[in-house]
């Protein structure tokens, strides 16, 4: 849905109470571990800050990205595994090649993704995203739609 910019489909994906975490590399072996005391490169608790996101960027108001850019999101390895009786966790390979048509470069961003998943309203929903970027020397700006 990203990468065809369906965002407010992608939104809904999400639960009211919903997390989306990038977390920063504190060593060169250690991930941070607590969004609220340690830097990270994108940290979301809810709803709100994501429609901020989505509302910034389709408004035009948002320069780092104007023009946006272009990605192909890419998972693999599926895993899922049960967290809790109305939970359950999807791990996967992630990729994310994008294209600036400003500068007609081309950047990847690889990783992993864990999705906690809980059934609302008798569909599944995205509970908790965290998403580790493992070349995390940035080759470009980084936001919601491109890790």
């Amino acid at each position: 849905m990203l990468d065809e910019r369906r965002w407010q489909e992608w939104l809904a994906l999400f639960t009211e109470d919903c997390e989306f975490w990038v977390p920063t590399w504190v060593e060169e072996d250690r991930l941070a571990s607590d969004p609220g005391s340690q830097i990270s490169l994108i940290y979301c608790r809810g709803h709100a800050p994501l429609e901020d996101r989505i509302m910034r960027i389709t408004s035009g108001r948002s320069p780092a990205s104007a023009p946006l850019r272009r990605t192909s999101h890419n998972l693999s390895s599926l895993l899922v595994e049960t967290v809790s009786d109305d939970e359950i966790a999807v791990r996967c390979a992630s990729t994310c090649m994008s294209y600036d048509p400003h500068t007609a470069g081309v950047d990847v961003l690889f990783g992993w993704a864990r999705h906690i998943l809980r059934p609302v309203d008798g569909a599944w929903r995205i509970a908790r995203k965290e998403v580790v970027v493992l070349n995390d020397t940035l080759p470009c700006v980084v936001d919601f739609y491109s890790v």
